[in-house]
């Protein structure tokens, strides 16, 4: 199968980059490139496009504008090519929930090397596109914030004095060295014994259409629920704005994970794009450790880093769902979480955008159960009342 791209995009260097990298790609062509939306949609309306690569700020039509009228009027799946400005990361928020799929990002200087060094990013990004069933894609959740948070969330509680302070340290240092590889990110991941409590923890992972999923999931959870951390594939300065939409809209609170954060009933912590998230335990408390590496099956954040220390941190006190994506990231980590006694889930093919992640998932047998994204809320709810 032939996927056809069209790439709006007001830089000609961009265009003619995009184009030299994508034409090497085999299953890849590119039938047109336009500096702005008028006129790509007069070039779509002779020859319509698989996939659309678009950028956001553009004469005459901005991205925005066009990805809402494209949705409306005849949905494809878009790719946005956006900016690594905080602006540019607020506008690509509401992109995705207008429902594009994936963020290719880049910067303002150096934009030819940029675009040529991560061509394997753009190429799977519009191969992921390209599968999505966009009937699948869900509008917002709400059109404007709901009151959040009535009285100021309590702070976390300290750390206890017997919990080894320094241990998160001494992992950031040596998760910051060069010649750590792969194998050595899961080897931390996975270096410590399951825990004796009864403390329950919630492990997402989700990628492609993840966005949309995880906007109809947490708002729809108590306060009561059990601490969450999630893995969105997400590049690095979105991440926290993504974090922000998903609080401004849930009774939870929702933020970017940072360093030793405390895992607690209530919260959902994001993995930073860029960064790989673990979970650990000190005492009979749970935290993140986010840390520097190398690329986890092809992600960084990776699902499988995050799974796998959650099964050797909490065990069978922990639940992992895998959902909507693109590949086998968090297949294997699902299966450990299975096999520690972790009650665990894929999301079913109707429900998922792209049905790629759960089905690797349940071809290792490692979810419980395959279950419908919309009743993932209810199954977390279960949880928060035991």
């Amino acid at each position: 199968m032939t996927i056809k791209v069209m790439i709006v995009d007001d830089s000609a260097v961009v265009r003619q980059v995009m184009l030299d990298t994508l034409s090497k790609a085999s299953d890849i062509v590119v039938i047109g490139s336009a500096p702005d939306p008028i006129f790509a949609r007069e070039k779509m309306e002779k020859e319509w496009p698989d996939v659309i690569v678009l950028d956001i700020e553009m004469p005459r039509m901005d991205g925005l504008t066009f990805l809402k009228k494209i949705m409306a009027e005849r949905p494809t799946p878009v790719v946005i090519c956006s900016s690594l400005t905080e602006k540019g990361a607020e506008i690509t928020m509401q992109a995705l929930s207008a429902g594009a799929l994936a963020i290719i990002t880049k910067p303002s200087l150096g934009v030819r090397d940029f675009i040529q060094d991560s061509s394997a990013d753009l190429i799977h990004a519009i191969r992921a596109a390209s599968m999505a069933r966009l009937q699948r894609l869900r509008p917002s959740t709400a059109a404007t914030p709901q009151a959040h948070h009535s009285s100021p969330p309590a702070a976390p509680p300290s750390r206890t004095p017997s919990a080894p302070a320094s241990s998160a340290s001494i992992m950031q240092e040596r998760m910051s060295s060069p010649k750590l590889s792969a194998d050595a990110i899961l080897q931390a991941a996975g270096s410590q014994s399951t825990i004796q409590t009864t403390q329950k923890i919630i492990a997402i992972g989700t990628s492609t259409g993840g966005t949309q999923a995880l906007e109809s999931i947490l708002p729809e959870l108590p306060k009561t629920s059990p601490g969450i951390v999630i893995v969105q594939h997400m590049p690095e300065k979105f991440t926290a704005t993504f974090a922000a939409r998903l609080n401004s809209l849930s009774q939870i609170e929702v933020r970017e994970a940072k360093n030793n954060d405390r895992i607690l009933p209530g919260l959902a912590l994001i993995a930073p794009g860029g960064k790989h998230m673990l979970v650990k335990r000190n005492g009979t408390q749970y935290h993140v450790d986010v840390i520097d590496g190398p690329m986890v099956s092809r992600h960084r954040p990776s699902v499988d880093v995050l799974f796998r220390s959650v099964a050797n941190a909490a065990g069978r006190n922990a639940t992992g769902f895998i959902l909507t994506g693109m590949g086998d990231d968090g297949a294997k980590g699902l299966k450990e979480l299975h096999d520690t006694g972790a009650r665990t889930y894929a999301q079913d093919e109707a429900s998922c955008v792209v049905f790629g992640m759960p089905k690797e998932a349940i071809k290792l047998e490692a979810s419980d159960e395959v279950i419908a994204l919309e009743r993932i809320p209810d199954v977390i709810a279960k949880l928060s009342n035991r």
